[in-house]
């Protein structure tokens, strides 16, 4: 899916009439996942950034990551979009912003900083054309994690070509230059990050769709084992250092 520059007008005034019919669903079962992995192959394989492959899927083992939140966008009950959310803290590091770019980020975790980080963005590429709204109701949820996890940070790794939209909508700047994504064909990314407690009102000034309450983010993010308002993270997320790398 790709982030479409500031819109001059519609795009984002429908995306907040557009989240009356938006359905965001945690993913957690196998027949679920399997429906992402899907997703993700047909976007990425309409966007050049992978070859075919017999498995027509696209899965990596931060799917299963404790620290991970995989939704899916359902638009009048059919799935649009997906998006993977991170939390990363001193605790759990499990994404793979600090696999690519650990650099940048370790000292800071160490420091005790809180960061959300979004991974796998996706959408089915009729629906992405249908509604040019849906990076603004995806990337949403990103936003409200920031919110409920009382981030200090909000990263992304973007493509060049989405780097703007980035910068408009979520006040990005780069830290950290391209690098090779894991499995990505003749393509690569640039972290970027934002201060979000210094740029939230900005944000929400321009891009009321990125509000949340705190029910809302409670429904999102409360997963089965956590409390409404998470403190210390590392408690109610475990991490699994045993978990291999990328082949």
């Amino acid at each position: 899916m790709k982030p479409e520059a500031e819109p001059r007008t519609s795009p984002v005034l429908r995306g907040s009439a557009l989240l009356d019919r938006v359905d965001y669903r945690l993913i957690e079962t196998p027949e679920d996942k399997d429906l992402i992995y899907a997703l993700r192959y047909k976007a990425y394989l309409n966007a050049g950034l992978i070859l075919p492959s017999e498995s027509r899927r696209v899965s990596d083992r931060y799917d299963d990551a404790p620290n991970a939140w995989i939704f899916g966008v359902y638009l009048d009950g059919e799935l649009c979009s997906s998006l993977r959310v991170h939390v990363l803290t001193s605790g759990c590091r499990m994404s793979y912003s600090t696999e690519l770019y650990g650099d940048v980020l370790h000292s800071r975790l160490d420091r005790g900083e809180v960061f959300v980080d979004p991974a796998r963005l996706a959408a089915d590429p009729e629906k992405a054309r249908l509604f040019p709204e849906l990076p603004y109701v995806t990337l949403r949820l990103a936003y409200v994690a920031c919110d409920h996890f009382n981030a200090d940070t909000g990263l992304a790794m973007v493509r060049p070509d989405h780097q703007p939209f980035y910068r408009r909508v979520f006040l990005h700047e780069p830290i950290g230059e391209p690098r090779a994504f894991p499995g990505w064909h003749a393509m690569k990314t640039s972290l970027m990050a934002s201060d979000f407690r210094r740029l939230r009102e900005r944000v929400l000034a321009r891009f009321p769709i990125m509000r949340s309450t705190q029910f809302e983010r409670q429904i999102l993010f409360g997963r089965h084992d956590t409390v409404p308002k998470v403190i210390d993270l590392p408690q109610f997320l475990p991490c699994q250092p045993s978990i291999s790398p990328v082949a």
